[in-house]
């Protein structure tokens, strides 16, 4: 009998969940595709603007110190916060949500890659240029491989920032497993806050995940351990 009342409990739970996903797989597909598209173009704008400004603040301290600065102080900004201060200037849709993330994800890769560079040796630096050795090769042969894993850590960071705030951009028409999210609270349905929820805690853990296996073999294979 207490098997059986068991049995009934579980499919009582789990009925709603499977009832979604047969009625609604394509509509969560597409807002998983929206989601990882969303977020990775606002990491690929991240690091481009991050790397680039990182390398100008590793070269400059008068520079790093205002630029980190701004930025060290500007995370603590919520993220809703920066999506409706872009919709003024951008409107709805997924622009000011991507610019948003941009800007809430550029900071760990400036930060990083600005560290990285002014943390390489001098002496190091020096010996390549007594080898001969060009502006561009000393980047590309030493900064840049000294560099790499810790503007990567900032990568991982940024990553798994975006795919939690990308929730956030269904608010403005963004799309992502946010609209999920937030039809669930309109609709006080529990099962598309958990699906919505657990979604995008997995999408993240997956990220750092694979990011934190990448990391670890590029350190293996830059200096053997």
């Amino acid at each position: 009998m207490n098997t059986y009342v068991l049995a009934d409990g579980f499919s009582a739970f789990f009925s709603p969940y499977i009832s979604y996903f047969s009625d609604n797989t394509s509509r969560f597909i597409i807002a998983l595709r929206e989601h990882l598209l969303l977020s990775g173009e606002a990491l690929l704008a991240a690091g481009v603007a991050g790397v680039f400004f990182g390398i100008l603040c590793g070269k400059n301290k008068t520079l790093n110190n205002i630029i980190t600065g701004f930025f060290s102080a500007a995370r603590i900004i919520p993220s809703l916060a920066i999506l409706f201060l872009c919709l003024p200037i951008l409107g709805t849709g997924v622009a000011p949500s991507i610019a948003a993330l941009t800007f809430l994800a550029a900071p760990p890769i400036l930060i990083n890659t600005a560290a990285s560079f002014a943390q390489i040796p001098k002496a190091m630096v020096e010996a390549a240029c007594a080898m001969g050795m060009t502006p561009a090769q000393i980047f590309f042969r030493i900064k840049a491989p000294l560099a790499l894993p810790l503007i990567l850590a900032g990568f991982k960071t940024a990553a798994v920032e975006i795919i939690a705030s990308a929730t956030l951009a269904a608010y403005i028409g963004g799309g992502g497993l946010g609209v999920i999210i937030f039809t669930g609270l309109g609709l006080m349905k529990t099962e598309l806050l958990v699906i919505g929820g657990v979604s995008v805690a997995l999408l993240s853990l997956l990220t750092d995940f694979l990011l934190s296996i990448l990391e670890k073999k590029l350190r293996v294979y830059l200096y053997g351990a």
